[in-house]
Protein backbone atom coordinates (compact mmCIF):
# COMPACT_ATOMS: atom_id res chain seq x y z
CA UNK A 1 0.00 0.00 0.00
CA UNK A 2 1.18 3.36 -1.00
CA UNK A 3 2.33 5.42 2.39
CA UNK A 4 1.53 8.74 1.18
CA UNK A 5 -2.52 7.37 0.23
CA UNK A 6 -4.75 10.24 2.49
CA UNK A 7 -7.11 8.09 4.57
CA UNK A 8 -8.69 11.41 5.84
CA UNK A 9 -8.17 15.06 5.72
CA UNK A 10 -9.06 16.59 8.81
CA UNK A 11 -11.91 19.89 8.09
CA UNK A 12 -11.87 22.91 10.95
CA UNK A 13 -14.78 24.23 12.20
CA UNK A 14 -15.22 28.21 11.51
CA UNK A 15 -15.32 29.34 15.12
CA UNK A 16 -11.27 28.90 15.13
CA UNK A 17 -11.30 32.38 13.46
CA UNK A 18 -12.95 33.55 16.12
CA UNK A 19 -10.70 31.68 19.04
CA UNK A 20 -7.69 32.90 17.15
CA UNK A 21 -8.88 36.89 17.08
CA UNK A 22 -9.86 36.12 20.95
CA UNK A 23 -6.33 34.74 21.68
CA UNK A 24 -3.85 37.44 19.95
CA UNK A 25 -6.41 40.26 21.27
CA UNK A 26 -5.09 39.04 25.04
CA UNK A 27 -1.94 39.14 24.08
CA UNK A 28 -2.07 42.32 22.77
CA UNK A 29 -4.02 43.31 25.78
CA UNK A 30 -1.69 42.04 27.70
CA UNK A 31 1.64 43.68 26.14
CA UNK A 32 2.53 47.42 26.38
CA UNK A 33 3.21 47.98 22.65
CA UNK A 34 0.17 46.12 21.62
CA UNK A 35 -2.73 48.03 23.00
CA UNK A 36 -2.08 50.92 20.13
CA UNK A 37 -2.57 47.69 17.83
CA UNK A 38 -5.84 46.52 19.43
CA UNK A 39 -8.13 48.93 18.22
CA UNK A 40 -6.68 48.09 14.19
CA UNK A 41 -7.15 44.53 15.45
CA UNK A 42 -10.86 45.09 16.94
CA UNK A 43 -11.83 46.87 12.85
CA UNK A 44 -10.61 44.70 10.52
CA UNK A 45 -7.24 43.49 10.74
CA UNK A 46 -7.95 40.76 13.70
CA UNK A 47 -10.60 39.25 11.43
CA UNK A 48 -8.59 39.51 7.94
CA UNK A 49 -5.87 37.69 9.37
CA UNK A 50 -7.88 35.40 11.85
CA UNK A 51 -9.25 34.29 8.65
CA UNK A 52 -6.34 34.02 6.24
CA UNK A 53 -4.49 31.96 8.92
CA UNK A 54 -7.82 29.99 9.36
CA UNK A 55 -7.33 28.75 5.84
CA UNK A 56 -3.77 27.97 6.03
CA UNK A 57 -4.62 25.15 8.76
CA UNK A 58 -4.32 21.56 7.35
CA UNK A 59 -4.36 18.05 8.94
CA UNK A 60 -3.96 14.51 7.03
CA UNK A 61 -3.90 11.49 7.93
CA UNK A 62 -1.94 8.62 5.91
CA UNK A 63 -1.34 4.97 5.65
CA UNK A 64 2.00 6.00 7.98
CA UNK A 65 1.90 9.35 8.70
CA UNK A 66 0.21 12.56 10.21
CA UNK A 67 0.49 15.61 8.66
CA UNK A 68 -0.09 18.85 10.08
CA UNK A 69 0.42 22.50 8.78
CA UNK A 70 -0.20 25.82 9.54
CA UNK A 71 0.99 29.68 9.46
CA UNK A 72 0.98 32.70 7.91
CA UNK A 73 4.58 34.31 8.30
CA UNK A 74 5.98 31.54 9.82
CA UNK A 75 5.05 28.00 8.02
CA UNK A 76 5.25 25.25 10.23
CA UNK A 77 4.80 22.13 8.72
CA UNK A 78 5.28 18.59 10.53
CA UNK A 79 4.97 14.95 9.52
CA UNK A 80 4.56 12.54 12.73
CA UNK A 81 5.26 8.90 11.95
CA UNK A 82 2.24 7.04 13.50
CA UNK A 83 4.35 4.57 15.55
CA UNK A 84 5.83 7.54 17.10
CA UNK A 85 2.67 8.92 18.17
CA UNK A 86 3.15 8.40 22.25
CA UNK A 87 0.02 10.63 23.46
CA UNK A 88 -3.19 12.04 22.09
CA UNK A 89 -5.03 14.25 24.32
CA UNK A 90 -7.70 16.83 24.55
CA UNK A 91 -7.38 20.09 25.39
CA UNK A 92 -10.51 22.25 26.47
CA UNK A 93 -9.75 25.60 28.31
CA UNK A 94 -12.48 27.86 29.38
CA UNK A 95 -12.65 29.59 25.62
CA UNK A 96 -12.67 26.54 23.57
CA UNK A 97 -15.06 24.94 25.95
CA UNK A 98 -17.02 28.23 25.44
CA UNK A 99 -16.99 28.33 21.69
CA UNK A 100 -17.11 24.37 21.17
CA UNK A 101 -13.65 24.10 20.32
CA UNK A 102 -11.26 21.23 21.20
CA UNK A 103 -8.17 21.33 20.71
CA UNK A 104 -6.09 17.56 20.11
CA UNK A 105 -2.16 17.53 21.11
CA UNK A 106 -0.10 15.27 19.80
CA UNK A 107 3.32 14.10 21.39
CA UNK A 108 5.74 12.05 20.29
CA UNK A 109 8.89 10.12 21.43
CA UNK A 110 12.34 12.35 21.97
CA UNK A 111 12.86 15.66 20.05
CA UNK A 112 12.25 17.19 22.80
CA UNK A 113 14.30 21.00 21.89
CA UNK A 114 13.24 24.24 22.53
CA UNK A 115 10.57 24.71 19.90
CA UNK A 116 8.24 21.65 21.51
CA UNK A 117 9.07 19.15 18.26
CA UNK A 118 7.77 16.67 19.89
CA UNK A 119 4.21 18.44 19.92
CA UNK A 120 1.69 19.20 17.92
CA UNK A 121 -1.34 21.00 18.97
CA UNK A 122 -4.76 21.28 16.51
CA UNK A 123 -7.47 23.81 17.13
CA UNK A 124 -10.98 22.97 16.27
CA UNK A 125 -10.86 19.88 14.12
CA UNK A 126 -14.43 18.92 13.14
CA UNK A 127 -15.95 15.57 15.02
CA UNK A 128 -12.23 15.40 17.31
CA UNK A 129 -13.06 12.29 18.83
CA UNK A 130 -13.81 10.43 15.47
CA UNK A 131 -10.35 11.61 13.90
CA UNK A 132 -8.01 11.37 17.16
CA UNK A 133 -10.02 7.11 16.83
CA UNK A 134 -9.09 6.97 13.53
CA UNK A 135 -5.57 8.14 14.19
CA UNK A 136 -5.38 5.66 16.62
CA UNK A 137 -6.57 2.76 14.83
CA UNK A 138 -4.39 3.45 11.83
CA UNK A 139 -1.23 3.78 14.55
CA UNK A 140 -2.56 0.24 15.58
CA UNK A 141 -2.15 -1.10 12.48
CA UNK A 142 0.91 0.25 11.61
CA UNK A 143 2.54 -1.36 14.84
CA UNK A 144 1.16 -4.80 14.25
CA UNK A 145 2.26 -4.71 10.87
CA UNK A 146 6.09 -4.40 12.32
CA UNK A 147 5.50 -7.04 14.93
CA UNK A 148 4.13 -8.80 12.93
CA UNK A 149 7.45 -8.86 10.84
CA UNK A 150 9.67 -9.67 13.49
CA UNK A 151 7.99 -11.93 14.86
CA UNK A 152 7.14 -14.13 11.08
CA UNK A 153 11.31 -14.65 10.94
CA UNK A 154 11.80 -17.24 14.42
CA UNK A 155 11.83 -20.22 11.95
CA UNK A 156 15.78 -19.23 10.53
CA UNK A 157 17.42 -18.39 13.75
CA UNK A 158 15.49 -21.11 15.72
CA UNK A 159 17.20 -23.26 12.99
CA UNK A 160 20.93 -21.52 13.22
CA UNK A 161 20.43 -22.38 17.19
CA UNK A 162 19.40 -25.73 16.90
CA UNK A 163 22.71 -26.25 14.65
CA UNK A 164 24.68 -24.25 16.98
CA UNK A 165 23.52 -26.19 20.25
CA UNK A 166 24.13 -29.65 18.05
CA UNK A 167 27.54 -28.41 17.17
CA UNK A 168 28.49 -27.52 20.89
CA UNK A 169 26.52 -31.10 21.95
CA UNK A 170 29.09 -32.80 19.59
CA UNK A 171 32.41 -30.79 19.97
CA UNK A 172 31.30 -31.81 24.37
CA UNK A 173 31.09 -35.77 23.07
CA UNK A 174 34.49 -35.36 21.58
CA UNK A 175 35.85 -34.39 24.58
CA UNK A 176 34.36 -36.27 26.78
CA UNK A 177 35.75 -39.30 24.92
CA UNK A 178 39.10 -37.67 24.70
CA UNK A 179 39.14 -37.19 28.49
CA UNK A 180 38.05 -40.75 28.83
CA UNK A 181 40.71 -41.91 26.60
CA UNK A 182 43.87 -40.34 28.62
CA UNK A 183 42.60 -41.51 31.98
Amino acid sequence: MDDNVIIREATFNAKVKTYILLVVLFYLFVSVAGIVIVPFWLFGLGQWLSNKYFHTLKCQLSYKNLKFSKGLILRIEKTIPLENIQDLSFIGGPVLRAMGLTLIKVETAGGGGKHNSNMMSMPGIINAEEFKNMILHQREIIIKEKTRGYTNNPAPRTNNNDKLLTDIKNELAQIKELLRQKA
